[in-house]
């Protein structure tokens, strides 16, 4: 008889976004005709950018002659993507096209990493923090039990209100550390000089930091670093995840990448000391096949000139709509995080209603959807993320909405 891996089982059943739904379509169902606005998931609503779509027909079209046919890719990439990564995104940086891993997205990517290391690491992971993190080192067995809200054996980085909801460096000493700057769900971010001091702990206690960089792109503030390897002995510890998804509205086409130093290393059994890089490697080329040449071609063309042009429009579009929310929450006197540096905004919510409370008041009396604070992590609780990946007609409607 086959067992199951009961890690699996341990995860309470309803996934944050899929709870939601349910709720959203249950409202739905009961009160047909009712106009709802969704602020809650972070899935973008204005189309790909024409430089994407149209290098994605070239390509398309090259799958017609024997020629330019393409069958199986590279499992890391191609290389002409690899390629304008690095000219583009870490120029001076000394990041190499083979520290580069081309991918379906960075929710894939920062769950599958856990596959290259040990169940005994200790995990520390900011709360609150994207739900993939923990639940996907509850799969691998490192997180332990799950008792009153919180797994025994990782390690929460409590960020609240009063530290503006930037964590503080461990108690304890730590193996696997992971950040999201800028942050989902706050919208908060890091400025360098706290940046390198994640990146000094992790030098002195060799530690990982797995580096969630999906929103950099958003970034408008001179001193938050686009990436962590701006900060000093950064290749020496860190691995980063990075996204085309919200940044050219990938999220339906899939693609993303992580980048491995070969000058990560972590320990083995027997002492030695283990290129993260050659482990990643073997890992995606048996356990993935690679993004089509398709998608990667759309992927390239956003590093052109018309390309980055569109993609800028692209964030100014949605930043604009994260400004008009802010204000508006503001407005009606709630305490708000984010929405400068990033697509979401964090809100106190009003009277000491709990996460789900205000997400039921807002879904009933409001008909608006956002995402309850809570369902990030202990510390979320009181608090709700709203996204601005929507229409900003629909998102002006909404805020006339919340502040009637």
């Amino acid at each position: 008889m086959p067992y199951i891996n009961e890690n699996f089982i341990k995860i309470p059943a309803a996934y944050l976004f899929s709870e939601i739904t349910r709720r959203v379509s249950q409202y739905a169902s009961e009160n047909p005709g009712v106009d709802i606005i969704r602020m809650g998931i972070g899935d973008v609503t204005l189309p790909l950018p024409d430089v994407c779509v149209d290098a994605m027909i070239k390509a398309a079209d090259e799958q017609r002659k024997v020629e330019t046919f393409r069958g199986y890719g590279p499992e890391q990439g191609y290389g002409f993507l690899r390629k304008a990564i690095v000219e583009n995104d870490f120029a001076s940086l000394g990041i190499e096209p083979d520290e580069i891993f081309v991918s379906d997205g960075a929710k894939s990517d920062t769950g599958n990493i856990g596959d290259i290391f040990s169940g005994d690491n200790k995990v520390a992971i900011t709360d609150p923090s994207y739900p993939v993190y923990v639940d996907t080192n509850a799969m691998g067995g490192r997180a332990g039990e799950f008792v009153n809200g919180c797994w025994t054996d990782l390690v929460y980085l409590t960020c609240n209100e009063s530290s503006q909801f930037i964590p503080e460096l461990p108690a304890e000493k730590v193996d696997i550390v992971y950040l999201c700057y800028p942050n989902n769900p706050t919208g908060t971010t890091l400025t360098k000089d706290q940046l390198a001091a994640w990146v000094n702990y992790a030098l002195e206690n060799r530690a990982i930091i797995l580096f969630d960089a999906a929103y950099e792109a958003f970034i408008t503030e001179k001193d938050v670093p686009h990436s962590i390897y701006e900060i000093a002995g950064a290749k020496e510890v860190a691995i980063e995840f990075r996204s085309y998804s919200k940044t050219a509205g990938f999220t339906g086409t899939r693609c993303g990448y992580t980048v491995v130093p070969k000058s990560v290393r972590a320990s083995s059994e027997n002492g030695g000391r283990v290129s993260l890089n050659k482990l990643w490697l073997r890992r995606q080329t048996t356990k993935f096949n690679g993004v089509s040449y398709v998608v990667q071609r759309a992927a390239e063309a956003t590093y052109s000139p018309e390309g980055r042009k569109q993609v800028d429009e692209l964030i100014r579009y949605y930043m604009g709509n994260a400004r008009v929310i802010r204000e508006a929450l503001q407005a009606i006197g709630l305490n708000v995080f984010g929405g400068v540096n990033a697509p979401y905004v964090w809100a106190k919510t009003p009277d000491g209603m709990s996460s789900w409370d205000y997400f039921d008041f807002l879904l009933k009396k409001k008909h608006i959807v956002c995402t309850p604070g809570v369902g990030f992590g202990a510390s979320g609780e009181g608090f709700v993320r709203f996204s601005s990946f929507g229409d900003k007609n629909r998102i002006a409607e909404a805020v006339r909405r919340m502040v009637r």
